[in-house]
This record gives structure tokens, sequence and C-alpha cells, in this order.
């Protein structure tokens, strides 16, 4: 019996920085999306200023991804959050969660400070994994 492998789905945002650096923003493999670590950039690729402002951003340029695919920010299981200042990102994302998620109490969500992150003024960078 052959079983016909679903080719994955792809998209994007437009950035510069998707070619140079040779990625995709959001993979659709079956029922599963993974996104790539999102920024708190708009359109142009200018970042928000501050951590709340760029988190609120990230969710929102991840929500428009999702939507891509038929999908919202209920079907999100997972988040992964690198951020280089924990204490504020704990403050932003305990006042966004609610906002973002219709119930953020069925989202796994781990939360990471780091060093650094890709792109000078970049604050908050979140991961996400959505399955319908």
């Amino acid at each position: 019996m052959h079983m016909e492998r679903k080719a994955k789905e792809t998209q994007s945002l437009g950035m510069p920085w998707e070619t140079e650096y040779g990625y995709a923003q959001a993979v659709r493999a079956g029922n599963t999306v993974w996104l790539s670590g999102q920024l708190g950039h708009d359109d142009k690729g200018v970042l928000a200023e501050g951590m709340e402002a760029q988190m609120r951003q990230t969710y929102a340029n991840a929500e428009k991804l999702l939507k891509g695919f038929g999908m919202t920010m209920n079907d999100v299981v997972e988040e992964v959050v690198y951020v280089l200042d924990t204490q504020a990102a704990f403050l932003a994302r305990k006042k966004l969660g609610r906002a973002v998620y219709p119930d953020p109490m069925q989202v796994a969500s781990t939360l990471i400070g780091v060093v650094g992150l890709a792109i000078p003024g970049q604050l908050v960078e979140i991961k996400i994994v959505a399955q319908q």
C-alpha cells in the first residue's frame, strides 16, 4: 500500500532576514504548524519600543501567520518566550496572556532569559507550535 506524503506548506512575512538567513516563518505539516521565533516588528520590519509593545506585536505577527493556515491563537499548544529581561517579560506576558489566548491555561509556556537576540533592539522572541 502506497501512502502519499503530504507536502509541507510555508508562509512568509516578507522580511529581508528570511532570505538572508534562509528559513520559513511558518511551516505546516499535517495538522501542526510550527512558527519560527517571532519578533515585535511591524510590516516594515521596525521593532516596537519596550517589552510590552514588542511582545504585543510579536503575538500579532504570530496570529497573522496562523490565520494564513486557517488557525487562531486558540490552536496554540506551546510557546517558548526568549527574552533579555525576564522580570519585564513576566509582567508583560502576565498582562497580555489573557488578551492573546482565549484560555492561557491551555497553552504550555516556557520563559527563558538569554544574553542576546538576533536583531539590535530586539527584546523578545516567541516560538509557537499550534495544532488543529
